[in-house]
């Protein structure tokens, strides 16, 4: 397995129009979340990166949204992804909305947003499925040389196992948009009976992937110090020979 480190910085596209079939996919992305906002509780929602920033999140109970980008407009902190100035436990929820593909150290850009989650907070990732049509762009040689295709895609089995390893539950894991989503996007009756199959026999293989995860923090079980743990010492009584005998002599 190839390290998830680029060795360049990647083309950051600023808003959802700069790729293809963007509107779509944030489209089928805020109709996948749109149950999840009001589950979501807390005093603090942070967006990371453009993409994430037109998230719609209207829904969410949480009143204090704010959205992290590199860019001076278009958001309320300005600031790296893979640094965030933010205290450990200080955001309820974080969304990572497509931001994995375009970072150069993915897993440090999660592990930065575990780091500012709360005890039981909530991680959103989106992201492209390499093992779908999307993927089968990176082998087309006009296609993989241009934005998405010619940066790394992440499998959102690669992601869950990230996950796992810092301590998260997984809550959700959905696959949608059985489609290349390379050129113009059909809605003919060949094309929707197509996706109505893929989905239903072939979900795995969806497109775009949605992942909610939970992040759990196992209480500290306090171990007494080894010389609490020891017996006290008492001595074992034991008939003594003095006892025998003047037992033999009373008989």
């Amino acid at each position: 397995m190839k390290p998830a480190l680029a060795f360049r910085h990647p083309d950051l596209p600023k808003s959802w129009q700069a790729l293809p079939n963007g509107e779509l996919i944030v489209k089928n992305i805020d109709q996948v979340l749109s149950s999840w906002w009001p589950k979501f509780f807390g005093y603090h929602l942070l967006k990371l990166g453009s993409l994430s920033g037109e998230i719609d999140s209207s829904s969410s109970p949480i009143k204090h949204q704010l959205t992290l980008t590199n860019q001076p407009e278009g958001g309320d902190i300005v600031a790296e992804v893979d640094d965030l100035p933010l205290l450990e436990h200080s955001v309820d929820v974080c969304v990572l909305a497509h931001a994995l593909e375009f970072s150069l150290d993915p897993h440090h850009v999660v592990r930065e947003a575990n780091r500012v989650l709360i005890p039981n907070g909530y991680l959103v990732i989106t992201g492209f499925n390499p093992f779908s049509l999307v993927g089968l762009n990176k082998f087309i040689p006009y296609r993989r040389k241009q934005t998405p295709w010619n940066e790394r895609l992440f499998s959102p089995m690669r992601v869950k196992d990230w996950l796992h390893l810092m301590g998260f539950e997984i809550q959700l894991d959905h696959r949608f948009l059985h489609s290349s989503l390379s050129g113009q996007y059909s809605e003919g009756m060949i094309s929707s009976q197509w996706r109505k199959l893929a989905a239903r026999y072939f979900p795995s293989l969806g497109s775009v992937y949605v992942i909610v995860a939970k992040k759990r923090v196992l209480p500290l079980t306090p171990i007494k110090a080894k010389w609490q743990l020891r017996p006290r010492f008492e001595p074992v009584k034991v008939p003594t020979m003095n006892s025998s005998n003047k037992k033999n002599h009373k008989q």
